[in-house]
C-alpha cells in the first residue's frame, strides 16, 4: 500500500508543479473505492497526506459533505486554543488572487466557532523548515449549518514572491459539539513540496547573497550590492574617432585620436545603477597635438558620484578634480579619462602612432575606469538617467572641446570657437560641432572599425560616409559596415 501511495503522490506532485493553484478536494483515493465508509475516508485523507497536506485533529467524513462524497471535519471545536485543530497546505510558491474554500458547521450546537487563515514562511533553521506563523484572516461563524464560501486574497507580502510558503487554517471555538467542516480548497500558486523528501520544499533557487536575485540570474552572486550587467555596446567594443583641427575641417582623416570603448552600467536587484566599469582602448594618434579625452554624464550632478578610479594623468596644468574624481566647476559630472594622449600611447618615432603602416607598431593602451554612484534611498540613478557624452580637449587648451555631433559642451568649454572657420554650431538651436553640410568632427560607432591612414580623407575611405552625414543621418546608416562598395580598403589602416 505505501508503495502505491508514494507513486501516486509523485504523479500528483508532477501535475501540480505545472498548475496555477494548489487544491484539496477530499475525493481522491489511492485504492479502489469500497462502501464509502470510514476506511475510504481514511484512505482519502492518507492520499492527501502523501501529497504533503497536513492535518491536526482533522479527519475526513462522508456525512453531509460540502461537495462530492467527502469533506474534512475538525474535532469538537470546544477548545479556544487555535492550534488544536488545523489543516496545513503543502509548500507552494504563491501567485496572486484569492484563496477560496467552502466551510460550514456540522450542527448548530455551540456558542462560538472560528476559522483563521495564516501563512507560514520557509525557515531553513526552524523545525520542519517552518518559520513564524503570520495570521491574516479570521472568519466568525454564525451558529448554523449554512455553507459559507470564503474568498480571501493572498497577502501582498507573499504574493508572487518566488519563495515557498504554507497556508494553515486553524479551527477553534467554545460550547457545544459542532465541528468545522471544509472542502474545495483552491490556493493560487505553484505546488513546491517534495513528497519523496519528507514533504520539504523542492530545491530552492540559490541566492547566495540574499539580494532576491537567483544566482543563475545574478552576475554577482556573492555581492548583494550588485546583480546585473548592462553593457554598451552589447557585444564587443565600439569606436570613437576625432578630428582635432576643429573649428576648421583640416585634413578630415579622423585619426587624430582613435579609441575603442565599452562600458558596463552595473545595477542592483532593484535595477538602480551602483557602478560603471569602463574600458577605453587608445588605438592610434594621427596628430601632433597633446589631446586629452573625457566624457560628460549629461544630466547627472557631480555629487551623484562617490569615487572614480583608473584615469591616467600626467600633470596637466589645467587638471582640477574633486575628491570623487569629477572635474571641478562643472554643472554635470565630467570624468577626465586621460590628460595627454601622447603620454598614453607614445610614438615609436616620426609622426603619429599606428597611423603609418611603414612605421613600427605600438600595442594599444587600455584605461580601465571604475565609477561608483550614490545608493542612498531616493538618490539612486536609473539606467535611463545615463547619456554619456565623450569629447577631446584639444592640445591642452581646456576650453577647446570637440564633441560628437550635437554633443552638448561642458560648462568649461569656451563658446567663442563656435561659428568660426567651418563650424556651424548654433547653441540656441541645439546644433553643435557640425558644418553647414552637417559634417561632424567626431564619430561614435557601436562596433570596432578600421581608421584611415594619416594621409587619407575619411570620405575617400568610407564611400557612403558623406551621404550619411549630409542627409543628417537618414541615409546609409550602415556606412561603416564592410559591404560591397562601402570601403576603399587601400586608404584604411587594417592590422
Amino acid at each position: 500500500m505505501k508503495k502505491i501511495v508514494s507513486i501516486l503522490a509523485l504523479i500528483a506532485c508532477a501535475i501540480q508543479i505545472n498548475a496555477q493553484s494548489v487544491t484539496l478536494e477530499c475525493e481522491t483515493s489511492s485504492s479502489p473505492i469500497s462502501s464509502g465508509g470510514s476506511r475510504d475516508a481514511a484512505d482519502r485523507r492518507n492520499y492527501d497526506i502523501a501529497n504533503c497536506w497536513g492535518f491536526g485533529g482533522v479527519t475526513y467524513t462522508n456525512i453531509s459533505p460540502l461537495s462530492g462524497s467527502f469533506s474534512t471535519q475538525s474535532g469538537s471545536a470546544t477548545n479556544l486554543n487555535p492550534t488544536s485543530f488545523w489543516i496545513k497546505s503543502p509548500w507552494f510558491k504563491p501567485g496572486s488572487g484569492n484563496i477560496t474554500l467552502k466551510t460550514k458547521l456540522s450542527s448548530s450546537s455551540g456558542s462560538s466557532r472560528y476559522l483563521r487563515l495564516a501563512y507560514i514562511p520557509y525557515d531553513a533553521n526552524a523545525s520542519y523548515k517552518e518559520g513564524t506563523r503570520v495570521d491574516f484572516y479570521t472568519h466568525t461563524f454564525t451558529i448554523n449549518t449554512s455553507v459559507v464560501n470564503i474568498s480571501e486574497a493572498i497577502p501582498s507580502a507573499i504574493a508572487n514572491s518566488g519563495q515557498p510558503y504554507k497556508i494553515i487554517a486553524l479551527m477553534f471555538g467554545s460550547g457545544g459539539s459542532s465541528r468545522i467542516m471544509t472542502d474545495s480548497w483552491n490556493i493560487p500558486g505553484t505546488y513546491w513540496a517534495d513528497p519523496s523528501n519528507s514533504c520539504y520544499p523542492l530545491a530552492l533557487i540559490a541566492d547566495a547573497d540574499s539580494d532576491g536575485v537567483a544566482d543563475d540570474d545574478d552576475a554577482y552572486p556573492n555581492d548583494a550590492t550588485k546583480a546585473y550587467n548592462n553593457f554598451f555596446p552589447a557585444a564587443g567594443y565600439g569606436t570613437l574617432m576625432f578630428e582635432d583641427l576643429w573649428p576648421a575641417t583640416g585634413d578630415y582623416d579622423f585619426n587624430d585620436l582613435v579609441l575603442d570603448y565599452r562600458y558596463n552600467l552595473i545595477t542592483n536587484a532593484d535595477n538602480k545603477v551602483v557602478e560603471m566599469d569602463g574600458s577605453v582602448v587608445t588605438r592610434a594618434i594621427g596628430a601632433s597635438f597633446r589631446n586629452g579625452f573625457a566624457f560628460q554624464m549629461n544630466g547627472i550632478a557631480p555629487n551623484k558620484i562617490v569615487s572614480t578610479t583608473g584615469p591616467k594623468y600626467h600633470g596637466a596644468s589645467w587638471l582640477n578634480n574633486a575628491a570623487n574624481g569629477t572635474e571641478n566647476g562643472q554643472t554635470y559630472a565630467n570624468i577626465i579619462v586621460f590628460d595627454d594622449a601622447q603620454k598614453v600611447l607614445p610614438s615609436p618615432g616620426g609622426s603619429g602612432t599606428n597611423v603609418i603602416p611603414a612605421n613600427g607598431r605600438v600595442a594599444p593602451d587600455t584605461t580601465n575606469l571604475v565609477i561608483t554612484f550614490v545608493t542612498t534611498s531616493g538618490q539612486e540613478l536609473q539606467l535611463s538617467d545615463f547619456d554619456l557624452n565623450p569629447y577631446i580637449i584639444v592640445n591642452q587648451i581646456r576650453g577647446k572641446e570637440v564633441h560628437l555631433p550635437n554633443g552638448v559642451p561642458s560648462t568649461l568649454n569656451n563658446p567663442e570657437w563656435f561659428g568660426t572657420f567651418q563650424d556651424d554650431s548654433k547653441p540656441n538651436e541645439g546644433k553643435y560641432y557640425k558644418t553647414k553640410n552637417n559634417l561632424p568632427w567626431a564619430l561614435s560607432i557601436d562596433s570596432s572599425i578600421p581608421y584611415t591612414h594619416t594621409t587619407s580623407d575619411l570620405i575617400d575611405a568610407y564611400l557612403r560616409f558623406a551621404d550619411w552625414a549630409q542627409s543628417n543621418g537618414t541615409l546609409y546608416t550602415d556606412w561603416y559596415v564592410n559591404n560591397p562598395g562601402y570601403r576603399d580598403t587601400n586608404k584604411l589602416f587594417i592590422p
